[in-house]
């Protein structure tokens, strides 16, 4: 065993292992062509980034990165019926999971339509009630009352669900793992799907969502329209991405990078007063999506109403906002003690159990099953 630093093992007895030869060569070599520092350089040869590469990887563009929306399946068709809903009047309702990457798309829905005079309906099912997805009552009594529903990080694999909205059309927008077969909805636009290459499969549902956007006011473009500003909506995109867990590769980059340059702008009322909460006092960085402005917004959905962070993310009254925010971080506060408590009581039966065993486990009556999964 060859020691890194001097040092073999970790204090948990884990090997430590440097870089090899061949990845000294290869930051030497980035060095040499880029001139960028050691560090650096060492970083982006782990990462596998060419020399050639390494400006776009330290400054991805949208302009470089955005792929063709019209590379997923169904994105013609749910752009479409999506375009003719809006140009109808057409009573739109948007179906949304109760987490940061379902509220953040919902609010990119919300707020693409508010900017044309147009409103829609909210539906974010109750965690313990109704659970993850659509249900069949819920989606029955949207269709009853709506012309189109759009599900939103969610519906993939909600069949019954989807065949229970018989008098209203469905588009799902969506990116968890699909099944060998799709739903009937008139569109299903998941990068994950069984038939599609799996090349985009790094977006969260609300990149999905933003890719529907562009191809929509592409389409105005066309008809000598204008579309909402799709720039402006970047800031939900990167907290989604973010808080989702999406990895950090090809137009995810630039998603952040630019979502967190319109944040630092605060324009966007929830976001804005959600920061003031979390006293985030300086620019937001990615750390800050992920653990300061995302866990609060999915304290709603673990352990409080479930549409809170989505009403957050969209609303554009500056009193609502912080009205919301101010709920979210107590319920956040309240989650924390839960959790605490949860995970101590389950350490507590691992330990007595003996944690060396094959299988170590814990089980409680009563625990909340929003902080369970944490």
């Amino acid at each position: 065993m060859t020691a890194f630093l001097g040092v073999e093992t970790s204090l948990s007895g884990r090997r430590w292992v440097g870089p090899t030869a061949e990845d000294d060569r290869l930051a030497q070599r980035m060095a040499q062509q880029t001139g960028l520092p050691d560090p650096i350089c060492r970083v982006l040869a782990r990462r596998h980034v060419a020399p050639e590469d390494a400006a776009a990887f330290l400054a991805p563009s949208l302009r470089d990165l955005l792929p063709d929306p019209l590379t997923l399946k169904d994105m013609a068709p749910a752009t479409d019926r999506f375009l003719t809903a809006v140009q109808g009047r057409e009573r739109i309702a948007v179906f949304a999971d109760y987490d940061v990457d379902g509220g953040a798309s919902a609010a990119l829905i919300l707020t693409w339509l508010r900017d044309l005079g147009h409103g829609a309906t909210l539906y974010v099912p109750d965690r313990i009630d109704e659970g993850y997805g659509p249900n069949a009552p819920a989606m029955e009594a949207l269709a009853a009352d709506h012309d189109l529903i759009i599900c939103v990080d969610c519906g993939t694999l909600s069949h019954d669900a989807i065949a229970a909205a018989t008098k209203a059309d469905v588009i799902i927008l969506d990116h968890h793992l699909g099944g060998e077969t799709l739903p009937p909805a008139l569109a299903v636009v998941n990068p994950n799907r069984a038939d599609e290459d799996g090349d985009l499969g790094h977006l969260c549902a609300a990149g999905v969502v933003f890719l529907m956007l562009v191809e929509a006011n592409r389409r105005m473009r066309e008809t000598g329209k204008t579309g909402p500003d799709l720039m402006a909506l970047l800031d939900l995109v990167a907290l989604a991405t973010v808080a989702d867990v999406a990895p950090l590769t090809g137009v995810n980059r630039a998603f952040v990078r630019q979502g967190l340059t319109v944040m630092a702008r605060r324009h966007r009322p929830g976001l804005v007063a959600l920061a003031d909460v979390g006293r985030l006092d300086r620019a937001p960085t990615a750390h800050h999506l992920g653990f300061v402005l995302g866990p609060r917004v999915n304290a709603g959905g673990r352990i409080g109403a479930a549409d809170l962070g989505a009403r957050l993310l969209a609303t554009d009254d500056p009193h609502e906002a912080a009205a919301l925010a101010e709920r979210l971080d107590t319920l956040n506060t309240e989650r924390r003690e839960i959790e605490a408590a949860v995970r101590a009581a389950a350490l507590e039966q691992a330990e007595t159990r003996g944690l060396d065993a094959p299988l170590v486990w814990a089980a409680g009556e009563g625990w909340h099953p929003g902080v369970v999964g944490i």
